[in-house]
């Protein structure tokens, strides 16, 4: 028998750990504000970008390329490299909304993110995961866009970011997606290859085009664990 208690009623667990991941993303859609500002975006470009493209990754490689005095042509393909890691979570999530109308995955579709990938995919029901996609994607996207509005109305007042180390959120964002990654040898292989595209291009090549070179080191990634796997050449059976 379940036992009652007249405590409040607490929403599920899924949706607590959604809303909980939401407000940390939040706190970062604050410090892409200030960026966006500092970049020479005005806040209504900043909250567009957010509304729009929201996927933190790519906005902040595409306002660190343009702060850099990189071309467009360079922030737009960085980020959409960033943002095409999005398109392998679908075949994931669509399970989970199978019997959904059209529209309804459509409307969905605009959260498929890293986040609520994540919480959905660690729930052990389909009813739980349906949640927690729903509940960290939605609170994302308000979060983040809140963050972003907060952040770029308050970029002239935060001043010089390298007074306050914000300076540094751009480059942190991008260690903070890589460290998991580091467990297994792919991630290691595609990280060794990328820092050394970088390292040698950086100097000779404009701002943001290194960028987009280091994907390359996703295919020495995989180069390498197709012949860690043993592609042996084949052996004819005896008669």
């Amino acid at each position: 028998m379940k036992r009652h208690d007249d405590g409040p009623i607490k929403p599920p667990r899924p949706v607590r750990d959604g809303v909980a991941l939401a407000a940390a993303v939040g706190v970062v859609g604050v410090v892409f504000g200030v960026l966006a500002r500092s970049a020479g975006l005005s806040v209504a470009q900043a909250c567009a970008m957010s509304l729009l493209v929201f996927t933190g990754a790519s906005q902040f490689a595409a306002v660190g390329i343009v702060g850099a005095g990189g071309s467009g042509a360079a922030a737009v393909g960085s980020a959409l490299l960033l943002a095409a890691r999005n398109t392998l979570y679908g075949p994931v999530v669509e399970r989970w909304f199978r019997r959904d109308r059209v529209v309804v995955r459509a409307a969905l579709a605009q959260v498929v993110i890293d986040e609520s990938t994540g919480v959905g995919a660690a729930q052990t029901t389909d009813a739980d995961r349906r949640r927690g996609f729903i509940a960290t994607g939605i609170g994302v996207y308000v979060l983040w866009n809140l963050g972003t509005l907060v952040g770029a109305v308050a970029g002239d007042l935060v001043g010089d970011l390298e007074r306050w180390g914000l300076d540094a959120a751009f480059p942190a964002s991008f260690v903070a997606l890589l460290a998991p990654h580091l467990r297994h040898r792919p991630g290691r292989v595609a990280a060794c290859s990328a820092a050394a595209i970088a390292v040698a291009t950086v100097p000779v090549l404009p701002v943001g085009v290194p960028i987009l070179l280091t994907a390359v080191g996703a295919a020495v990634a995989l180069i390498d664990a197709e012949r860690r796997a043993g592609f042996e050449p084949a052996t004819e059976d005896a008669p």
